[in-house]
């Protein structure tokens, strides 16, 4: 299959970088074709502008969001991958997001939320995360993702089976202690595991 990556990290060589590439490396394994939209790589501008109005008028959009939906449309699964800041999206992927699922192409606009127009694809997020899971637990950080990512944009928009990974304290540091690396490590295998193993399962 055509799998479609977003990826929204400033910095490539980062553990979210790290993900993104032991991640591909099970899909590869497992004979998927790979695209990698690497946001910041490409220089993709996230911000609205006026000319991305023209959705709420039947207007054509921009040229660089047509080219990102062309992008969508070609892939028969996709994933995000991207660290948590304040409990969500990097500003990046957040004004991607904004900007690519428009509404008369990914939504319709009306009062009633079973607006959605994609096609159903199989979504997968994964997500470095500094905090631990108990930490997460604790302060409901998991449901805030779960509703803001799952419900609120891929279901909102008919992306109906997704599956979401945050690998807790991944955060970087000058120095990593011993468990630190373990836990990186460990990180990493699940990262490719499910690379190999997710998107083989669908029928």
């Amino acid at each position: 299959m055509n799998i479609l990556i977003v990826f929204s990290h400033p910095m490539r060589d980062s553990f979210t970088g790290k993900v993104l590439d032991s991640f591909v490396s099970g899909l590869e394994e497992s004979g998927h074709q790979v695209e990698i939209a690497d946001l910041y790589r490409e220089g993709f501008q996230p911000i609205m502008q006026e000319a991305d109005f023209a959705q709420f008028h039947d207007q054509p959009m921009p040229e660089d969001v047509l080219r990102e939906q062309a992008r969508f449309e070609r892939c028969d699964a996709f994933a995000l991958i991207f660290p948590i800041w304040w409990w969500s999206f990097p500003a990046m992927l957040k004004g991607w997001i904004e900007r690519v699922f428009s509404a008369g192409w990914a939504f319709k606009l009306t009062d009633d939320p079973e607006g959605s127009m994609l096609d159903s694809r199989k979504a997968l997020v994964l997500c470095c995360a500094g905090g631990s899971s108990a930490m997460f637990k604790k302060y409901g950080t998991d449901d805030v993702l779960e509703k803001t990512i799952k419900t609120g944009v891929m279901e909102y928009c008919g992306v109906d089976d997704v599956k979401l990974e945050i690998f807790h304290q991944a955060r970087t540091a000058v120095e990593l202690d011993d468990k630190a690396e373990l836990i990186r490590e460990q990180h990493l295998e699940t990262a490719c595991r499910i690379g190999k193993t997710h998107f083989s399962r669908m029928t």
